[in-house]
């Protein structure tokens, strides 16, 4: 098939996808930036991916693949070299005659189509197919298996580690455990395990909140692969019986990636868990942060008053941390002198003075803001209040002039109230200092590849019902290749903001049950988890099974 050289940015106007004004912005942008037409218009949100696959199939006749349904011999990706399949995003398919079937996220690439027609002397024959599959496919068929291969031809015994094995950059334990974290950071996985077994490695991925396994290693490869990951993190290799914590900064296709790693002795080894934050992403701003209309209202005010205590509540990876930043850099002005004190500084925010805790030196949460309120600060962080102590700080704080906010892991807003009780904290201190709660989950994003609506089924519309909403249509992801398979592509945030006003303050001085609180709340326009959830799964972002999963405990 000859391909008729024709502008990406012509054919989309000539289609009535974009306007020309959008096109001639987008243009102008992509001046400054180099980036990709196509990927600068995705960005924008001019287009989708879908969009653009489906021009450049119907309107130049380019065949669009699904790669999970693929078989791809192993041969056949030899033909191009895993640095060239990286750098054009292609990964060869079959060969027929002199010709060679290529799968490219951006088939009018011509110097990319030129450039592997002379590497490898046949006819390039272009298929789109979207990025997301193609960097899975490359993940999948380049790399891990090579380094992989090379580790097993000459494998000494675990006892036998030679120095320039784990830190010469040349060498295949390197590359593998190289390999590994590029994978996981272009699949936006959130955690590595590395799990010994009794016969083998296993590698396993959590994508989008959900632990699978992504791949099993020979046990004799334990050793190597461990002891990279420790020199990699500067944690001792020769302890192998206490648990240790360390933290290792890459850079990963031109993103600065910050891996925090844990390892945990284990009866057939140890165990390592490496949690991958994209420095690259920023801080959202809070108008990203996915808040209802109301509630977003109800946030603004909150953050934006001059002292109290604010409190972010929820389970381990709800993106509590998030929200925090958020809040920070919203509030991070010339006037303002903030001080956060964290374990770990996850992000960092210029402007913003930020201490790392270290429990070892006597640096705890509790000890850090003391000394913090003697540097004058406007606005003060602690990234969590873990016990009685801390909590009684930072409420006193608040009442002399500060605004503090932190995080607290409890089931939802009001019972947030009786925790603090449960440390000790006087009833009075409560109602005088806290402004607001702001509880959360993060619940999985319908993949708007494959995102098809369907009629409710009988309990759906009877659970509905008793909320109170009616929805004739509903919203799935019926599985696709950029979603591998799952429905779900990415998370966003449900909400329960509860403010403090002056009859919840009675009410906590007079140490009411969460019972009575929560009426009173309701009362007062507080729209619960499932309820913020339900009216999401209405418009359409995410589905009901995925909201009462997230919020069933609640």
């Amino acid at each position: 098939m000859a391909l008729i050289k024709k502008r990406l940015g012509d054919l989309l106007v000539e289609s009535g996808i974009i306007a020309e004004a959008q096109l001639q912005e987008a243009l102008q942008e992509q001046r400054k930036t180099k980036q990709k037409l196509g990927d600068l218009l995705i960005t924008q949100g001019y287009i989708t991916e879908q969009q653009l696959i489906e021009v450049l199939e119907f309107q130049l006749g380019i065949p669009h693949v699904s790669l999970f349904k693929y078989q791809i011999d192993p041969e056949i990706t030899k033909i191009i070299p895993e640095s060239m399949a990286r750098r054009y995003q292609a990964i060869p398919l079959h060969k027929e005659g002199g010709k060679l079937m290529v799968a490219m996220a951006d088939p009018l690439d011509y110097f990319a189509i030129e450039e592997m027609r002379m590497s490898t002397g046949y006819r390039i024959e272009p298929a789109i197919t979207s990025r997301d599959e193609l960097q899975r496919a490359i993940a999948r068929h380049y790399g891990l298996q090579d380094s992989m291969s090379q580790m097993m031809t000459d494998m000494p015994t675990t006892e036998d580690i030679k120095e320039t094995e784990i830190t010469d950059e040349d060498s295949p334990i390197v590359r593998l455990v190289n390999q590994m974290i590029q994978q996981a950071v272009q699949l936006k996985v959130s955690d590595i395990h590395v799990d010994p077994g009794e016969t083998n490695l296993v590698i396993r991925y959590r994508i989008d909140g959900h632990l699978r396994t992504e791949r099993l290693i020979p046990k004799q490869m334990q050793g190597f692969i461990t002891a990279r990951l420790k020199i990699m993190a500067k944690l001792n290799i020769a302890e192998r019986r206490l648990p240790q914590d360390g933290r290792i900064k890459m850079q990963v296709d031109f993103k600065h990636i910050d891996i925090r790693v844990s390892s945990l002795p284990t009866i057939h080894g140890e165990k390592i868990v490496l949690r991958l934050l994209d420095l690259s992403t920023g801080v959202k701003p809070i108008d990203q942060l996915g808040f209802g209309e109301h509630n977003m209202g109800i946030f603004r005010e909150m953050i934006e008053q001059p002292y109290g205590i604010l409190l972010i509540t929820g389970p381990t990876g709800s993106g509590k941390t998030t929200t925090l930043y958020s809040a920070l850099s919203h509030l991070n002005r010339e006037n303002a002198n903030i001080i956060t004190v964290e374990d770990p500084v996850e992000y960092q925010l210029p402007g913003i003075n930020q201490v790392h805790v270290n429990p070892t030196i006597g640096l705890s949460f509790a000890a850090g803001l003391r000394s913090i309120l003697r540097q004058d600060p406007n606005i003060v962080m602690v990234g969590e209040i873990r016990d009685a102590e801390t909590a009684e700080i930072a409420i006193r704080a608040s009442l002399t002039g500060h605004l503090v906010l932190s995080t607290l892991h409890t089931n939802d807003s009001v019972s947030t109230i009786t925790r603090f009780r449960d440390m000790g904290i006087e009833p009075y201190l409560i109602a005088s200092s806290l402004i607001g709660v702001v509880a959360q989950r993060l619940v999985r994003r319908i993949c708007p590849e494959c995102k098809v609506a369907y009629t409710p089924s009988d309990q759906e519309v009877i659970f509905m019902k008793n909320k109170g909403i009616h929805a004739e249509k509903l919203h799935k992801g019926a599985g696709c290749g950029n979603c591998n398979r799952t429905g779900y592509r990415g998370r966003f945030a449900i909400h329960e903001i509860l403010g403090i006003n002056e009859g919840l303050r009675q009410l906590i001085s007079d140490k009411a049950t969460v019972q009575e609180m929560r009426a009173v709340a309701l009362e007062h326009g507080l729209i619960q988890l499932m309820d913020d959830g339900i009216d999401k799964v209405k418009q359409g972002f995410t589905t009901l099974q995925e909201v009462i999963r997230e919020t069933v405990a609640y």
